[in-house]
Formats: structure tokens, sequence, C-alpha cells
């Protein structure tokens, strides 16, 4: 039989509540975030390109740059790529 282990009760029980209250906060949170890229869309912008920027700017930016500069080689890599309307558009994003 194993040992009876001692449980802060209390204390676990503080941390389930804070854990339940930050996950209502999150929620509220990502519904605001949900309301703000609904707006965005009703006043003409792309959401989705939104997203990519916020995204973006959360890259630090050396990082984001190497990363740039990897997506060129590969692309570079596939030559031919370059030449299909996915490739076109992936040479406008990265200029």
């Amino acid at each position: 039989m194993p040992a009876l282990i001692s449980v802060d009760g209390v204390r676990l029980r503080a941390f389930i509540l804070r854990i339940e209250r930050l996950a209502e906060e999150k929620d509220a949170i990502s519904a605001d975030i949900k309301d703000v890229y609904g707006e965005v869309k009703s006043v003409g912008f792309d959401p989705k390109i939104v997203r990519k920027i916020v995204a973006l700017r959360r890259v630090d930016r050396t990082k984001r740059e190497e990363e740039a500069e990897i997506l060129d080689l590969y692309l570079s890599a596939l030559g031919d790529f370059m030449d299909t309307p996915l490739g076109e558009a992936a040479r406008r994003d990265d200029e």
C-alpha cells in the first residue's frame, strides 16, 4: 500500500481558483481581439494579413530577417516555383 501523502487543500484550491479566473479573463480578451478583427474587416482591411502583421511584430527583427533569408534560399532552390502564381505572391510578400 502506498504511503499517505499530505496535500494542502487550501493552497491547492487557491491555485485552481486563480487558474480558473485567469482562464475567464483570457476568454474575455480573446473575444475582444475577435471583435477588433471584425472591425478591421468592416473598414476594408484584410484580417488575415493583419493577423500576419501582428504575428511578425511579435518576432524579434533579427530572427524575422533570418527566417526571410532562409525562405529566400529555399524558394531559390525550388527554382521553377517562382514562376507560378504562388511563387510570385511569395516574392511580393517578401518585398
